[in-house]
């Protein structure tokens, strides 16, 4: 397997990239990281394999607020034009979908806690998720949704929330749910984001999210059986 310089983009101190950090330490990959919160400068897209964009309680739309955000599009639709291995988790999955021209807005609820989601029937035929169950748990803090990028491929689905997933040109990945969280990265979530947990059906409570921390472990094989998947490929 080529090794990979994978590019991270952070949006905040405290979603970091959990189990993703364990594999490519443990597949010998390089990692360089873009930190929007500290001084900052991006890489040419030369300088790296893959772009991975993380979350953050922030809005693809707060431009004015947080200004580096249109630099930040710009910069991932270069690399996704460049043919980038490219993958977004949550925030970093509604940016992508935004630069590939899709509509992003408030979900009908917002979901924050351990809830299912399920494959498309168009997923059930990907060799990516051939180990996957039909549904499973996952660990879910989103606001926001977004519509489908034209020529992508719906992948997953949840009760409150019909575009889970993505996949464009089949190198291009948007996760709206964390399956990379760790303990460590959700007792941090959970530590900052908890004037937003007023418990109803679709979010938990504190202590219910840290309470069913038994998901972890076949979430982060999940994530590892999609790493090694795009890791296999030409790019």
């Amino acid at each position: 397997m080529k090794k990979k310089k994978i590019h991270t983009l952070f949006h905040v101190p405290f979603e970091g990239l959990g189990c993703i950090d364990q594999w490519i330490t443990e597949n010998n990959h390089s990692a360089t990281f873009t930190r929007f919160y500290e001084d900052f400068k991006l890489p040419e897209t030369e300088e790296f394999d893959w772009l991975i964009v993380m979350g953050g309680p922030m809005g693809i739309h707060d431009e004015v607020e947080y200004p580096w955000l249109m630099m930040e599009k710009v910069f991932i639709r270069k690399a996704i034009e460049s043919g980038k291995t490219v993958i977004g988790i949550c925030l970093g999955s509604q940016l992508i979908a935004n630069v590939l021209g899709a509509g992003v807005y408030a979900n009908d609820q917002k979901e924050i806690g351990w809830f299912d989601i399920r494959l498309s029937e168009t997923a059930k035929q990907l060799s990516l998720f051939d180990q996957f169950e039909d549904q499973f748990k996952v660990f879910h803090w989103h606001g926001d949704t977004y519509d489908l990028p034209a020529g992508s491929k719906h992948l997953f689905s949840s009760d409150h929330c019909r575009n889970q997933a993505f996949l464009y040109q089949d190198n291009v990945l948007g996760l709206q749910f964390h399956f990379e969280v760790t303990k460590k990265t959700l007792i941090n979530m959970v530590e900052h984001g908890k004037e937003e947990l007023a418990e109803n059906n679709t979010i938990q409570s504190a202590s219910s999210i840290l309470g069913e921390t038994s998901y972890i472990l076949e979430n982060n094989r999940k994530m590892f059986r999609i790493l090694d998947y795009f890791a296999k490929m030409k790019n």
